[in-house]
């Protein structure tokens, strides 16, 4: 009886690590060549067998075997849609990084655990640097440009942040309302609610590394290439963007605070761009 226990046990430990042995030469692969997603016009995500269908089944298997929630549901139109607008937040803010972005797609496939795919602050300073640009004030203007266009992303991304968030809650009290249910459903719906707010919170955190990430390359800009009215008109983009993160943590709704009209009606006597005012009481 001994021995049949311990040969179970050696052989259930060798079961164990089979993920572990199939993802071995893949993950020597893309060690090698890189992994980093495919993109196509406006630095989209484009098809890929690679990135579509081969990495997220070894991620799946990968997760399964550190033993975190799968889900086998279909995705719903809004959960399809948070991943893709997602994406432009979480790779590297800049795309020739491939060192990043092969984190950040291992990462995003669950063949890597979140914690191991976090893209190093410095990185996009580095690349930012080995860029050739005619005048040094160009890279002051690439970090505004990208902090703006990353602040124009986070809001519509939020609203259909929670949208899922609705269903989710919709989801579990059907869940809980049923008599009985399967096994598989009760697994599925869970692992899908754990799989949401991960991916939330994992874009939580990749905004506020795209924060950090600016901010350091304007602290070595301005100390490498000084330019006064440039370090300030970066510094604003980025804290415009901080703003509306900030905005996007607390549940994405802009409170009027002194329930003030959402635009100032036009007075028939005073007129005038950009200078519009209440109109005038009686």
């Amino acid at each position: 009886m001994g021995a049949m226990t311990g040969f179970g046990r050696a052989d259930a430990g060798r079961a164990a690590c089979r993920p572990a042995a199939h993802l071995a030469p893949l993950l020597v692969v893309l060690a090698l060549t890189g992994c980093s997603r495919p993109t196509g016009d406006f630095d989209r995500a484009a098809p890929s067998v690679m990135h579509d269908t081969v990495l997220p089944a070894a991620g799946d298997l990968a997760a399964r075997y550190r033993e975190e929630p799968v889900s086998t549901f279909n995705l719903t139109d809004d959960e399809k849609l948070l991943r893709d607008l997602g994406w432009g937040l979480i790779r590297p803010p800049w795309t020739k990084d491939w060192i990043g972005g092969t984190l950040v797609e291992l990462t995003r496939t669950r063949i890597l655990p979140e914690e191991q795919g976090r893209v190093p602050v410095v990185l996009y300073s580095i690349f930012l640097n080995s860029e050739k640009f005619r005048s040094s004030n160009a890279r002051y203007d690439r970090i505004a440009a990208d902090a703006r266009g990353d602040a124009k992303l986070v809001m519509p991304f939020c609203e259909v942040a929670r949208r899922v968030e609705q269903a989710d809650e919709e989801r579990l009290r059907a869940l809980n309302a049923r008599p009985l249910v399967t096994e598989e459903a009760f697994a599925g719906a869970n692992a899908r609610v754990w799989e949401n707010r991960t991916y939330l919170r994992w874009v939580s955190q990749a905004l506020r590394f795209r924060i950090k990430a600016y901010q350091t390359a304007v602290d070595q800009l301005e100390i490498e290439t000084p330019s006064g009215n440039r370090v300030w008109d970066t510094n604003t983009a980025i804290k415009d963007m901080e703003k509306m993160v900030r905005l996007a943590e607390e549940d994405c709704v802009a409170e009027n605070r002194y329930r003030t009209p959402d635009e100032v009606l036009k007075s028939r006597i005073l007129t005038g761009w950009s200078r519009e005012q209440p109109p005038l009481q009686k």
